[in-house]
């Protein structure tokens, strides 16, 4: 038996002394000077009694950092095939959050950032607007721009009309006015007015938007449709506006600029996106954003030293994981990594001493690696491959085989990084050299999995059936009760179906 502070080590079990609040996994020297890591599939979770009468009454609430919550533990990943406006918007539907992620133009991230905002808050306080004398191929362009299908009409900060849809829907004539083709009967509200009374117009007019002033200054736009969303997706993630939340992410060169921007649309966070995050890049790029009085989540890191640094800069979240991804070949190109269970664990003991939630980055197959990752002490999980073959990701489905796919790739891979540098440049012809490139990530595919529903639900199922193994009911009560073991490759091959023809 060694014994370390309240850390035993039996065997291959690792037990908890009367002191840790995580379930810590110490070292197994095999030598000298070389330490066992261990990884998801490495271990398994010890059953405990359960008060829980049924799995559902276990919660799923969590937190991103101490001033965003999460209605359930699941982040999308920062991948450009994973997340844009619409994945993000049916993720936060659901109560977890995507980061959007920093691969393209600052206009191009703010932009969606800005759909994810507008797409379900009951008023939205900043509609957009056209005066009369603009032409229908103005209000044509300025719908198309933002993804709406209603402009307020103004004249200075009054409205004086407005104009959707159904306004010019039999109109072929786009240098027809605003003026000739927008309804003038208003129905509005004033600034402070519940939702209940919005609807009553709603329903007395027999109308579908509300236009709300204050001393007839247009302050927002009430919608039917917003409403009916709210009522649908009671448990969204929402922030203090009612409006969805979202993290934007930059990197270490244009962090400011970038950051100030999506700031301005709402944003409510900043994510830091570095491969190699205990680096003094990553902590000067978090010092001057803690400036800007904005939630700073930072990463990647996978051991505690690396979580200390970054915590003591000013950040309000680490991400941990380096090469677990699917898509992902730093350890095999670099050679350096640390198995995400022992990382998730190092990192524990750092963030629990300062109060600071860190997310479980990669390697996530599975509900039961979302369950582990819990139970070595992390608030949340980020999620790539799966999202990556929802309807809503990016990019198109095709037919291999019969069957449907969609393509997936890490942010390091040679396409991704052969993108930015074109995105980066506005020319494919100065795209860097092919052979400077250094590519630690590839391009995949990925079974067409539906919608993002249809991938979380099960997830959150598992979750739950995890938590009340754990003798659990919260998140927090996992981190505390939870207790590993360690198994072999004959406990690997037990835990799957075997000697069996699957159907």
């Amino acid at each position: 038996m060694l014994q370390n502070n309240n850390i035993f080590i039996l065997s291959s079990r690792i037990h908890l002394g009367k002191d840790t609040s995580f379930p810590i996994l110490t070292v197994h020297k095999e030598c000298d000077w070389m330490e066992l890591a261990l990884s998801y599939d490495d271990v398994l979770l010890k059953p405990k009694y359960s008060s829980l009468n049924s799995r559902s009454e276990a919660t799923l609430e969590s937190k991103l950092t101490n001033n965003v919550p999460l209605h359930i533990p699941l982040c999308m990943a920062n991948m450009d095939s994973v997340v844009n406006a619409k994945s993000a918007i049916a993720l936060a539907r659901m109560g977890g959050i995507a980061f959007m992620h920093q691969f393209m133009t600052i206009e191009q991230q703010a932009l969606e950032i800005r759909k994810v905002k507008r797409a379900a808050n009951v008023l939205v306080e900043d509609p957009i607007t056209i005066t009369e004398e603009k032409t229908l191929a103005d209000a044509k362009k300025l719908m198309s721009e933002n993804h709406i299908t209603t402009l307020v009409v103004v004249k200075g900060k009054t409205p004086v009309g407005i104009l959707t849809r159904r306004d010019y829907s039999f109109e072929e004539d786009d240098t027809v006015l605003v003026k000739d083709l927008m309804t003038t009967t208003l129905i509005t509200a004033s600034l402070g007015s519940s939702v209940d009374d919005e609807i009553a117009l709603m329903k007395k007019h027999k109308i579908e938007k509300v236009i709300v002033v204050d001393k007839d200054k247009l302050k927002g736009l009430v919608t039917m449709k917003d409403i009916r969303m709210r009522r649908k997706w009671p448990h969204a993630l929402r922030d203090k506006k009612g409006r969805l939340m979202i993290v934007g992410c930059v990197g270490v060169k244009d962090y400011l600029e970038r950051a100030k921007a999506l700031i301005a649309e709402g944003v409510d966070a900043i994510c830091v996106d570095l491969a190699h995050g205990h680096s003094k890049h990553m902590i000067d790029a978090v010092k001057g954003l803690k400036k800007l009085n904005i939630g700073v989540i930072a990463g990647n890191v996978c051991t505690a030293e690396g979580a200390e640094a970054l915590i003591k800069a000013g950040a309000d979240c680490i991400k941990v994981g380096v090469g677990p991804g699917s898509a992902c070949t730093t350890r095999l190109v670099s050679g350096a990594g640390i198995p995400q269970i022992t990382a998730l664990l190092d990192v524990a003991k750092t963030c629990k001493k300062h109060n600071i939630p860190f997310i479980a980055d990669g390697g996530i197959k599975g509900s039961g690696d979302i369950v582990k990752a819990l139970a070595a002490g992390a608030h949340s999980v980020m999620i790539g491959g799966l999202f990556a073959g929802t309807e809503e990701s990016p990019g198109e489905t095709f037919i291999k085989n019969g069957k449907k796919f969609k393509l997936f790739r890490g942010m390091a891979s040679l396409g991704a990084n052969l993108g930015r540098q074109e995105r980066i440049n506005g020319d494919s012809k100065n795209v860097e050299d092919i052979n400077k490139v250094n590519a630690e990530g590839v391009e995949a595919t990925v079974p067409f999995r539906g919608s993002v529903q249809e991938v979380v639900q099960p997830l959150l199922r598992g979750i739950r059936s995890g938590i009340s193994y754990c003798g659990a009911k919260t998140i927090e009560e996992v981190h505390k009760n939870a207790e590993f073991v360690r198994i072999t490759s004959g406990g690997k091959r037990e835990s799957n179906p075997h000697d069996i023809d699957v159907l």
